[in-house]
């Protein structure tokens, strides 16, 4: 009786409710499917499916961004100051190439015209304009050649893998330290010798009674604002700099070519090639004003440096932002080196000083030109030496830290990094005071720098490219490469000849 009763209790009672609640291994979009299969298809969006996905998303990742620039060749590049920073953009190529393209050599165009002549100084500014432009695009595509490959960020790496280690050095680290270092002393006998002449400006000797320092003074305050700007870490931090620098630039030599051609043409000028009393010296006044043009177009030892700066994938390859900043700075540099070149000619003509334009202005029309225009004028003259010497420092930086951290195998303190740039700083302030005349050599000093420009990228391309034999472009590099370095050899020995010939106004720690 009572076993019957427990079974009747127990049928009787109603079933104990159960939770609804998914299976563990069920995601939230099947919690209410009415089918009680599941496709293959719609197994892989399970729980346990996502190491899969991940792995399948990280390989593609993988895929688009092999290649990427800050996979950097020796891990120890990361601590030196070009390539630091990979973040930059056409907008930063842009600036430091305008900062490196254009600057006081533009003034010295109308010396090379004086040489050359109207016809044959246009035609050899434009041949040297679209040549340089043809080996800029060269180092462009010459800095990552093969995509996912090693990227030459520095113009001496890229010319010890095309040269060897021996003759790399010897045919490129010579030049390429020989523009930076040369052209930063350059800048600071030009940029002090230009803030005296703003001081005299400012400040009357005659109706002032503050005392006027000597031009080395000068070229110790210049020195100084230098070094310290000269602290900014790595490329990419100077970009603002550069900035300033290729606008400082455009400035002054726009300024003084318009104030120059609205006073119109000097009295006695002529616009007829110099002509020497004989064929030698007349050959010798042809090879200077080649080597003037030459030095105009500056910056090849800067251009894998500057893309170096960037970030580099398959998709997005550097070499796309970097050239369409290039063409925008070469733009601006053609519309400034122009009017510069032809209308400070027809301005001066053979009477044009040495030095350029910058001296014409003060020579010829220091009376009748408000002070403020060439105050203005030598101000921005001024802040464009300042900053374009940061950028043409900044592989002799590169260079000076490498031999540390290679040696050391840490990253450069802060204080040896400070000892570094005063110490160029102060090197480079000692040559100045020691050859004040430097500023005058222009067109040697372009003979000697063109291969660089001219020659060394197209053997460069056609080694590392390796084109078919006989082809046009394996023709074409060949032909100018050779020419070039012809070119610099009879420019250089031509430019000897005439300092040894017509004499040097040397004058060793003699500044005016």
């Amino acid at each position: 009786m009572s076993k019957e009763v427990s079974t009747s209790e127990v049928c009787s009672a109603p079933p104990t409710p159960r939770q609804a609640t998914p299976p563990v291994s069920a995601p939230p979009s099947q919690m209410h499917s009415p089918a009680p299969h599941r496709s293959p298809l719609r197994a892989m969006v399970t729980p346990l499916a996502s190491p899969v996905r991940k792995a399948v998303a990280s390989v593609k990742g993988y895929l688009e961004e092999v290649g990427h620039i800050t996979t950097i060749h020796d891990p120890r590049d990361a601590w030196l100051p070009i390539t630091a920073s990979q973040s930059g953009n056409s907008y930063y190529a842009a600036f430091h190439s305008l900062s490196s393209g254009i600057g006081f050599q533009a003034l010295v165009l109308p010396v090379a015209f004086a040489s050359l002549g109207w016809t044959w100084a246009i035609v050899c500014l434009t041949v040297a304009f679209a040549w340089q432009l043809y080996t800029l695009r060269l180092l462009v595509n010459l800095h990552e050649p093969v995509a996912g490959g090693i990227r030459y960020s520095r113009y001496m790496h890229l010319a010890t893998t095309v040269f060897g280690d021996k003759w790399g050095k010897i045919l490129a680290l010579v030049p390429t330290m020989y523009l930076s270092a040369g052209i930063c002393t350059v800048l600071i006998i030009v940029g002090g010798s230009s803030m005296k002449i703003l001081f005299s400006i400012a400040c009357d000797p005659a109706s002032c009674s503050a005392r006027q320092l000597t031009t080395v003074e000068w070229y110790v305050v210049f020195m100084c604002v230098a070094v310290v700007l000269s602290q900014l870490p790595n490329l990419n931090s100077i970009a603002g700099v550069s900035l300033v620098a290729g606008t400082a630039a455009v400035g002054y030599c726009t300024m003084i070519w318009v104030v120059s051609v609205a006073k119109g043409r000097v009295a006695g000028a002529s616009h007829d090639p110099v002509k020497p009393p004989s064929d030698v010296d007349r050959m010798l006044a042809v090879l200077n004003g080649l080597g003037i043009i030459a030095f105009a177009f500056r910056g090849h030892n800067l251009v894998l440096e500057i893309q170096g700066t960037m970030p580099s994938t398959l998709k997005h390859p550097s070499h796309v932002p970097m050239w369409k900043g290039v063409k925008f700075a070469y733009v601006v540099v053609a519309l400034c080196l122009y009017p510069v070149a032809i209308g400070g000619f027809w301005a001066y003509g053979d009477l044009v000083p040495a030095n350029g334009m910058l001296s014409a202005l003060y020579k010829f029309h220091s009376e009748d030109v408000s002070p403020v225009v060439v105050g203005l004028a030598t101000l921005l003259v001024i802040i464009n030496c300042l900053t374009t010497f940061q950028i043409y420092a900044m592989p002799v930086f590169d260079h000076m830290e490498a031999g540390y951290v290679h040696r050391k195998n840490r990253p450069c303190p802060w204080w040896m990094r400070v000892a570094f740039r005063a110490s160029f700083g102060g090197i480079n302030l000692l040559i100045a005071v020691a050859l004040p005349f430097l500023s005058e050599l222009a067109g040697l000093t372009g003979a000697i720098s063109l291969p660089v420009t001219l020659a060394y990228p197209c053997f460069m391309w056609l080694a590392i490219m390796k084109p078919r034999r006989g082809s046009k472009m394996w023709c074409l590099n060949w032909a100018l490469g050779c020419l070039g370095i012809v070119l610099s050899l009879a420019l250089t020995v031509g430019n000897l000849w005439g300092l040894v010939n017509t004499g040097l106004h040397v004058k060793f720690f003699k500044t005016e």
